[in-house]
């Protein structure tokens, strides 16, 4: 079977039929349109001064019922949960966003050893154009898939995760051959 090298598309010979897809190359191909997309959303929202990283934060705190009012908003550990980071890196990222006047924090109302995160009017602004720039990035990456297409992509990707989630998560094990 042939493999396709990391970085480049897989277009089959002309005249040839194409070799059925393997879970590992429907991986590498995901993996490749994740960075791209990704490194693209990155250059686009430099000249904002946001990252990525930063990116996430702000949605997943805008995504958060009140966001604004100190007893609703989302406290600093829920979001590092929400983010799949450790507190510590949540608390880096929260440092730039306050610095750069897209949050605040504040007391949490119940509970004084809490700190919870409000989303700033500047926030709201962000959020916006990271809206735009996500949109726009989008639209140039699969511009030319069909809408078909991209429903039967997203319902797959839905499936798949659906189904991951419900398995939990997968045993670790020790690669063959290794000291334990």
């Amino acid at each position: 079977m042939t493999t396709t090298p990391p970085d480049a598309p897989a277009d089959p010979s002309p005249g040839t039929a194409p070799e059925p897809a393997t879970a590992a190359e429907l991986a590498d191909a995901m993996t490749r349109a994740i960075k791209r997309i990704r490194r693209q959303t990155s250059w686009q929202l430099e000249p904002y001064g946001i990252t990525p990283g930063q990116a996430r934060a702000l949605r997943t705190l805008a995504h958060v019922p009140g966001c604004e009012s100190p007893d609703q908003a989302m406290r600093l550990s829920d979001l590092a949960d929400k983010l799949h980071i450790a507190p510590r890196s949540a608390t880096t990222v929260v440092d730039a966003l306050e610095e750069a006047g897209l949050v605040e924090r504040r007391p949490d109302p119940s509970d004084r050893r809490a700190v919870r995160i409000l989303l700033t009017e500047g926030g709201r602004a962000a959020v916006e154009r990271i809206g735009q720039v996500r949109d726009e990035v989008a639209q140039e990456y699969f511009g030319e898939v069909s809408p078909e297409d991209e429903e039967v992509l997203l319902r797959v990707l839905r499936a798949a995760e659906a189904r991951f989630l419900a398995a939990g998560p997968p045993p670790r094990t020790a690669p063959p051959g290794a000291a334990r």
